[in-house]
């Protein structure tokens, strides 16, 4: 994916596809899982969302790699890091266990991931390290309960936001307030990947208590226009991105009045 920062052309193709993995056969950890593919020291263990391009793609640090690069870079050991989108626990898992944050706070809206991410916190010793909770963030006034989540046959298509009505399994995920849970948490590295959402809770967000962002854009959700919002609002905020763990859609940025 090339940096060019022109805000032209396609996001990175997205890897589609649930197929059972392959497990290593010397798995077989406390969790009862086996260990299907190992990033950056990190065990990832065997589940249906899988594929085998993505087990490869685990194995050689490029899944969801430019995230995992961006947040090594900025991650200190003083720092308290809020992930907003966790996936299947990978990015998140990477950090804690490479960079060693104070603590770890993950938010993902999918339900069926919840399992996964726990089975790979419990196969790496990150349990109390690292907290994932089943919660849709939201920013702003007038909050739901809950919020429509739309899962789609690959975990990287679902979302909150359902452009172009493609067909979707709908569940109610729980909200959680953006601002308390920030005020609660006191972090200082925001690490975001959430389908599309990012436009929304940026433009409603208050920035100031982070030093460090690392985020992905999704342009085929909120076209170029969205994009190039999302990245005014960040330079808006004082923060500046940095090149050599940057692209096109995804940015590392930093306060530019952070020491050190």
């Amino acid at each position: 994916m090339s940096d060019t920062d022109t805000d032209t052309g396609a996001a990175t193709e997205p890897e589609t596809g649930v197929h059972a993995a392959k497990s290593d056969p010397s798995g077989g950890e406390a969790s009862g899982a086996r260990v299907a593919a190992v990033c950056l020291g990190v065990k990832v263990p065997a589940s249906d969302f899988l594929t085998e391009t993505r087990i490869e793609r685990i194995n050689a640090a490029r899944y969801e790699g430019q995230e995992i690069a961006g947040a090594l870079h900025v991650v200190r050991e003083t720092d308290r890091v809020l992930e907003v989108g966790a996936g299947l626990g990978v990015v998140g898992a990477v950090i804690a266990l490479n960079a060693r944050p104070q603590k770890l706070l993950s938010f993902e809206a999918n339900p069926e991931l919840i399992p996964v991410i726990t089975a790979l916190h419990e196969m790496n010793g990150l349990v109390g390290r690292i907290e994932v909770r089943n919660q849709v963030l939201w920013a702003g006034a007038d909050r739901p309960d809950t919020l429509a989540f739309h899962l789609r046959t690959s975990f990287l298509g679902s979302s909150v936001l359902n452009e172009g009505g493609r067909p979707s399994r709908v569940v109610q995920v729980p909200t959680a307030d953006l601002a308390e849970v920030i005020d609660g948490f006191q972090p200082t590295v925001l690490v975001m990947d959430i389908e599309g959402g990012e436009l929304a809770l940026l433009d409603a967000m208050d920035l100031s208590s982070f030093r460090a962002i690392v985020m992905e854009f999704h342009p085929d959700a909120y076209e170029v226009a969205g994009m190039r919002r999302c990245k005014a609002i960040l330079r808006k905020a004082g923060f500046a991105k940095v090149e050599k763990v940057s692209t096109r859609t995804v940015w590392t940025c930093v306060r530019e009045d952070a020491e050190g």
